[in-house]
């Protein structure tokens, strides 16, 4: 997998004018259009004609003093599931092709333009998101950048594969129960899903408006932070790496060390050693509470009861245009009861505090973000293994969306290896200091993940 530069190395050379942002752009465009590559299945729409207007007009604000953001200039991808003016929001279906267009932008996209971005187009992705998985029976299923016969993650599936395959330098996607972090865990990169509130969800077709979330993918930590800040309204910086020396971090032993794959379980005790070396105090927590998350969520937790509230009336109408494995999983809604729903909410909220009161002590908690490598393609043929699988690709994410905490995904794998991703988490709207407390880890790794 070709290393990609960074955001602050595009800046830089914008600034530096030795690129234009009609270079990088076209750049990406070439990179999708190449017949011998990913881009019809990572796409299901792109920009062509207004990214080059956009790139243009960017260079010539540019030229005239004028950068809105560290994002100006820049190609962007965004998931199949935000309103963009004029056109009908898909969300990987052929179940919504006879909707209205969207009347306006998501907020988000509104964002992305109002900050100079570029948007080259819209990413394939799970059908109306319910899995994390990646395969799409309508669209294509995009390949692993790692090795094309793996499924991305998802099911923001194209996101990462835009990235790792230089068709944009940054893709937006959603995450209920880990559809940035399992991606991006998978292919290599970076992904962040911040504190449920921040980041505003209108336009957004929604999966469970109790957890989702929307991120941003990139090849290291700083891309999701400057786009996060641009997504959340903040001012777009970058905050100070929080020094690792120091750190108190915790490592929870009950569910999320659970029957590692091999090569995950060494690469995150190499990177907990290195942690360690590097001066943070990390601690295993045995959290034995966590494993009441699956206790709470017996009949399908809040996405299948949010889900066929909102599916109900569109599976009786286009039910057969669905994929049929993401219809069953949405129909399991119809058998929660309201008194059952609301002791989940119940349910939730008890476990949000007693998981507070246990990690009050730590900066931050590590662990792997998927306790797998990314599976064929090929292991998803028959529907019991894909409920097996795709049940253990979210175990670990989907928890934490359950609390509504903020989260980063990193790369971990040594070179050549296939992408193992550490979560690290903060705590709930302390979302720039996990970020920074995820540059610090970061940079301290950086000697470690080549040796």
């Amino acid at each position: 997998m070709t290393a990609r530069p960074t955001l602050a190395q595009l800046a830089a050379d914008l600034t530096a004018g030795r690129t234009t942002s009609r270079a990088l752009v076209e750049e990406a465009l070439s990179r999708i259009a190449d017949p011998a590559g990913e881009g019809s299945r990572v796409f299901v729409k792109v920009y062509a004609d207004a990214a080059r207007v956009a790139a243009d007009a960017q260079d010539r604000l540019r030229g005239a003093g004028y950068v809105a953001s560290p994002l100006a200039g820049i190609p962007v991808s965004i998931k199949d599931l935000f309103d963009v003016a004029g056109e009908v929001t898909l969300a990987g279906s052929k179940a919504l092709d006879d909707t209205s267009p969207a009347e306006t932008d998501a907020p988000i996209v509104g964002r992305l333009k109002a900050a100079g971005a570029v948007i080259v187009g819209r990413t394939n992705m799970t059908e109306f998101a319910f899995s994390g998985v990646g395969i799409n029976p309508h669209y294509g299923t995009p390949g692993n950048p790692y090795d094309r016969g793996l499924i991305p993650g998802g099911s923001s599936a194209g996101a990462p594969v835009s990235v790792a395959d230089g068709m944009a330098a940054v893709a937006i996607g959603t995450d209920t129960g880990g559809s940035v972090r399992i991606p991006a865990g998978l292919c290599g990169l970076a992904g962040f899903k911040p504190t449920q509130y921040r980041v505003p969800r209108d336009g957004a077709v929604p999966l469970s408006t109790t957890l989702d979330s929307i991120g941003p993918i990139g090849v290291s930590a700083q891309q999701p932070t400057l786009t996060d800040a641009v997504m959340a309204g903040e001012p777009p910086d970058v905050p100070a790496a929080v020094p690792t020396p120091g750190l108190r971090l915790g490592v929870p032993k009950t569910v999320m060390l659970d029957d590692l794959e091999t090569p995950v379980a060494a690469a995150f005790e190499r990177t907990v050693s290195a942690l360690g070396r590097a001066g943070a105090r990390v601690v295993e927590l045995p959290l034995e509470m966590l494993a009441d998350y699956a206790r709470i969520n017996i009949k399908g937790g809040l996405p299948v009861a949010e889900a066929y509230a909102w599916h109900e009336k569109l599976i009786e109408r286009r039910g057969d245009d669905y994929d049929q494995r993401i219809r069953t999983r949405i129909a399991r809604g119809r058998e929660m009861t309201a008194a059952e729903y609301i002791r989940l909410i119940e349910g939730r909220a008890e476990f949000i505090r007693r998981f507070d009161a246990e990690t009050e002590a730590f900066d931050a908690l590590v662990m792997p973000t998927v306790p797998m490598t990314a599976p064929p393609i090929a292991a998803f043929t028959r529907d019991e293994d894909y409920a097996r699988l795709n049940l253990k690709l979210l175990r670990n994410t989907s928890i934490i969306n359950f609390l509504d905490r903020c989260a980063l995904s990193l790369p971990i794998e040594p070179p050549g290896t296939a992408p193992v991703g550490l979560m690290v988490v903060g705590r709930h709207g302390e979302d720039r200091r996990l970020l920074g407390i995820g540059i610090g880890i970061e940079t301290a790794l950086e000697p470690v993940r080549h040796d």
